[in-house]
Formats: structure tokens, C-alpha cells, sequence
């Protein structure tokens, strides 16, 4: 049988602003972006989410389909398509309004996955957070289980509570990543490194955090590692944590570390893997940012990348 991923989530269209003006509407939403970007890397992957049937909701199923997402049966009840508008400052970094209602119910008619995934709105909106908790719950005993805080203040009406959420998806999930403005909200006043550090401590075999213009940082059992940014002219950021999720997933899929009988290796991965692994999300993060909406690479042009580098510094 094939290796699957399945993705919980949200799915959502962003509507793009500068300077109060519409730039275009995108299909979006983190856990969205995920499953495109991991099938796009050639992976097959099943999307639960809740949108309607209608136009929007349309749109999103077919950008799905195209990318090679099957959309799992039970996604599209709810009564409208969730919306965000992102408002893009000078330097492209946005920030989002949402009307969202977020829902699930059941478990979902799919074939086992090796990796699931969730995070952002579906970690900490009711009532779904509850039911993505659950399957998450449910998937760890076969499966990586990856989360990504990817925090949404806007939405938060409920500081502590929504902590506790995200903590308990950090004890019981193998990877998690997050950004560093994750972190100023989680843990003000303390380093990335501090707090993944902490979290490591909680469960997870491995903590990433982006820091954008920074670069990324990774800790696991063995060690930490630190990879610089890459030079690119940044077009926006929609996408960008995104694309770095799905590439750290991939490069851990193709070093076979994935399933829940795959654990005690992951829990292992040597120093000079992860540095790897982090190369490779950084990579599609760069070519992320590097062009508008979250437009997330395929493997192709993300080879192509990475042997162009090699060519010009021999190093990847």
C-alpha cells in the first residue's frame, strides 16, 4: 500500500491587501498549504477540512485536485468558505482578519497515513480543535504525528486556554515547528532556542523554528543545528512557514523516518541528518517568498534549486 500523509486543517481564501488595496484573492490556509506542498513533493495526501459548497469553496477544491490533494469525504459542509484577509506591510510580512467557523466530526474514511498532520486555526478554534486533537490523538499510534503552532492572535479570545492547547499538541506530537513570532507570543521574553529547547524536553523528537531573515534553528536528542537564510527578494511571506513544514516533512519521509514504527529512529536522527533535513525546508521556504501568495514549490523546481547551489558554492 502506498505511504500517505494526512493533513487536519483548515482551508480559507486570502484576500491580499497593500495600501488598502485588493492585490487578488488566493486559496490559503496553513495546514492547506501543508498538503499542497507535500504533494506537489510528489507525496500523496488526504485533507480534511471544513468549507462549503460554494463558489469559494469550489475554488479551493479545485486547487486541490490540481495539485494532487484528495480531499477527504465530509470537507465540504460547512455554510460558507472561510475568508482572511492579509495586509501586507512595506516589507511583505502580513496581517490577517478572519472569518472563519471551524468544525469536524467523525473519523475520516482514509487509508492509514505514515505522517499526520495539523496546526494554526484547527489547533485552538471551537469546537474543531477538540476533534483535531482527537485524530491526532488517534494517528499517533501508527503515525508521525507534526504540528505547527503557525499562532493567529486575531482569533484568540482565550489566551491561557489556547496555550494549553498548543502545549498538549506539543507533548503528544514527534515534530513541531514554529516561527520565532510564534514564540514572542507563547513565550515572551525567552529565546527560539530556549523554547524549543523546552520543547523537546515536552515529547517531540525534533523542534524547528524559522526566524525569518535569521534563518532556521533545529534541536533533537543529538544537537542543535542553525541554517542561515538564503538570499532571496522577498515577494511576500504568505506561505513561507508553510513551505517549510512540508519540506521538513519531506526530507524526513525520504530518510525513512516516518510511522510510528519508525519512531525510536527519528527520536535518534544524527546531528548531520537534521542539518540536512533544515536545508531542505529552508529551500523551500526561500523559493516560497520569492514569488506571490503562498505558491509552494514541487520537487522539480526545488532540485533544480538545490543543484544550482551546489554548482555555484559546492555546498547544498
Amino acid at each position: 500500500m502506498t505511504a500517505r500523509a494526512l493533513v487536519i486543517g483548515e482551508a480559507l481564501i486570502d484576500v491580499v491587501e497593500r495600501d488598502g488595496r485588493v492585490l487578488g484573492e488566493h486559496v490559503g490556509g496553513s495546514p492547506l498549504n501543508v498538503a499542497v506542498g507535500l504533494a506537489r513533493l510528489g507525496r500523496d495526501v488526504d485533507f480534511l477540512t471544513h468549507i462549503a459548497d460554494d463558489a469559494r469553496g469550489r475554488r479551493i477544491a479545485d486547487h486541490l485536485a490540481d495539485s494532487g490533494v484528495q480531499l477527504v469525504p465530509g470537507s465540504r459542509t460547512a455554510k460558507r468558505t472561510p475568508t482572511a484577509v492579509a495586509r501586507l506591510d512595506a516589507t511583505g510580512a502580513a496581517d490577517y482578519t478572519f472569518d472563519i467557523d471551524w468544525q469536524l466530526s467523525g473519523t475520516p474514511e482514509v487509508a492509514p497515513p505514515v505522517v499526520a498532520h495539523t496546526g494554526s486555526i484547527a489547533a485552538v478554534l471551537e469546537p474543531g480543535c477538540r476533534a483535531a486533537a482527537a485524530l491526532i490523538d488517534t494517528y499517533h499510534v501508527s503515525a508521525t504525528t507534526t504540528f505547527d503552532p503557525n499562532v493567529r492572535p486575531a482569533l484568540i479570545t482565550d489566551d491561557t486556554g489556547a496555550r494549553a492547547r498548543i502545549d498538549r499538541f506539543i507533548e503528544r506530537c514527534d515534530v513541531v515547528k514554529a516561527s520565532d513570532e510564534d514564540l514572542q507570543w507563547l513565550e515572551p521574553g525567552r529565546s527560539p532556542e530556549q523554547v524549543a529547547q523546552t520543547w523537546l524536553r515536552m515529547g517531540p523528537s525534533l523542534v524547528a523554528v524559522t526566524m525569518g531573515d535569521r534563518g532556521a534553528y533545529a534541536v533533537c536528542a543529538a544537537g542543535e543545528v542553525r541554517v542561515p537564510a538564503r538570499p532571496v527578494e522577498v515577494v511576500d511571506t504568505v506561505g513561507a512557514g508553510d513551505a517549510f513544514m512540508a519540506g521538513l516533512i519531506d526530507a524526513l519521509w525520504s530518510l525513512q523516518l516516518l510511522g510510528a514504527e519508525r519512531r525510536r529512529q527519528l527520536a535518534g536522527i544524527a546531528v548531520e541528518a537534521l542539518q540536512r533535513v533544515v536545508e531542505t525546508a529552508a529551500l523551500s521556504s526561500a523559493l516560497t517568498v520569492a514569488r506571490a501568495g503562498a505558491d509552494l514549490p514541487d520537487r522539480a523546481t526545488r532540485d533544480a534549486a538545490a543543484a544550482a547551489t551546489e554548482r555555484e558554492t559546492g555546498t547544498y
